[in-house]
């Protein structure tokens, strides 16, 4: 019988994915969802790309709509794409029923429990970024973390999972004492630099997620005045990705704010 070489794809899927190849990557899943069609980590994967598609439409992942307070606490909601949110909400459903189906048989199978941990992150992303629902974001992210607790149970743990506390303690340790008193999750102090060491190790060893730890580590270094360190990270991934227009771009921005001398005079 021929070996399904799911990994390979996934790989490829990814770099893609961080080229902001979004119609190529869906290519590559859809291929190897026909080779495999019981694969959840490829469904979740596909979610994945739908979501980054409509963040990039949106100009979500604009660096400065983190780094700018007002933007982020902006309560409009944004108008989605109503098909994208369609196909991301159905392959989601689709994802977590294959993936609960191999928990059944299987209960510490690692790419079922990735996959679960994924898809509830990828919607409180949705829910928080898109539709603007902060506090329902927070009950979502809940789900995600015992998930992704269960990841790091296995042996050996999956560095994936990091990236969902990392993000978590950084976020909650950005907001203000009246807010995060209101915000509780299982195993999250609100420590700033407890969640920039994993997201680091998760950009250091994740599988998956590295390059986007590279990116959220970019957005803390200008959220904390270190342009230069952004300009690092910056530089690295846009070597790795070449294709991504995004990444010049902010690199370009960066350096300006790295190096006052390449922005010219003030008017």
């Amino acid at each position: 019988m021929e070996r399904v070489d799911n990994e390979t794809a996934l790989q490829r899927a990814y770099a893609r994915l961080y080229n902001f190849d979004f119609t190529g990557a869906q290519e590559i899943l859809d291929r190897q969802r026909h080779v495999d069609p019981q694969a959840p980590l490829l469904a979740a994967t596909k979610a994945a790309v739908y979501l980054f598609s409509e963040l990039s439409r949106l100009r979500i992942l604009e660096l400065d709509f983190f780094t700018d307070d007002e933007k982020v606490v902006d309560r409009r909601k944004l108008v989605p794409d109503p098909a994208v949110r369609q196909k991301f909400f159905q392959i989601v459903a689709e994802s977590d029923k294959l993936a609960n189906a191999r928990l059944a048989s299987k209960p510490d199978d690692p790419d079922a429990i990735l996959a679960l941990c994924m898809t509830t992150g990828l919607v409180t992303d949705y829910a928080a970024l898109i539709e603007k629902r902060r506090f329902g974001s927070f009950a979502l992210a809940k789900q995600s973390h015992v998930w992704a607790r269960k990841l790091l149970e296995l042996k050996p743990p999956v560095t994936d999972a990091y990236m969902t506390f990392g993000t978590a303690e950084y976020i909650v340790g950005s907001l203000p004492f009246f807010v995060r008193w209101f915000v509780h999750l299982d195993q999250v102090e609100g420590n700033k630099k407890k969640g920039m060491d994993e997201l680091e190790l998760v950009a250091k060893e994740g599988k998956y997620y590295g390059p986007f730890a590279r990116m959220l580590l970019a957005v803390i270094a200008l959220r904390e005045k270190r342009p230069w360190d952004a300009e690092a990270l910056l530089v690295r991934l846009t070597a790795d990705y070449p294709e991504n227009p995004l990444l010049r771009k902010e690199l370009e921005r960066t350096r300006k704010l790295a190096n006052p001398v390449l922005a010219g005079p003030k008017r």
